[in-house]
């Protein structure tokens, strides 16, 4: 289902609990509504929705990959980034890494553990900063 998308930075700014099972009708909603805005954002996080869980999704090679509970376990190459959010307007500066492994788990709730680079890499930092109550 498509969701609206969340503006208010009172509610962008708690932070998310984990994510289980019974959350992913959750990640199936941001997948639909990432879908619906894929055009103007490369990523959302389930608090840009309405739910404060630890769940995200984003275009990565043409295709739509979600992560349950994302945790950075390794970043290198810190750089200044300038960056846009569908939840606010304009642009605003951050630190971002080049290359980050991240550890999550799979819509089949599998743990997973893969190396991003580049743009997907800064786009799951923003995203991660959502769910930790982080606004650019």
């Amino acid at each position: 289902m498509v969701r609206d998308i969340v503006k208010d930075t009172f509610i962008l700014s708690r932070i998310s609990v984990l994510a289980n099972k019974d959350d992913l009708s959750i990640a199936q909603d941001l997948i639909d509504t990432l879908e619906a805005h894929k055009e103007s954002c490369a990523g959302m996080a389930a608090n840009m929705i309405g739910f404060h869980k630890r769940i995200i999704t984003f275009q990565d090679e043409g295709k739509i990959v979600v992560m349950l509970n994302p945790e950075i376990i390794k970043k290198s190459q810190i750089y200044s980034a300038k960056e846009g959010c569908l939840s606010l307007s304009g642009q605003r500066e951050t630190k971002r890494y080049r290359s980050i492994k991240v550890r999550y788990l799979d819509m089949q709730m599998k743990i997973k553990i893969k190396t991003f680079k580049d743009f997907t890499a800064q786009v799951i930092q923003h995203e991660i900063d959502h769910c930790d109550g982080i606004l650019i």
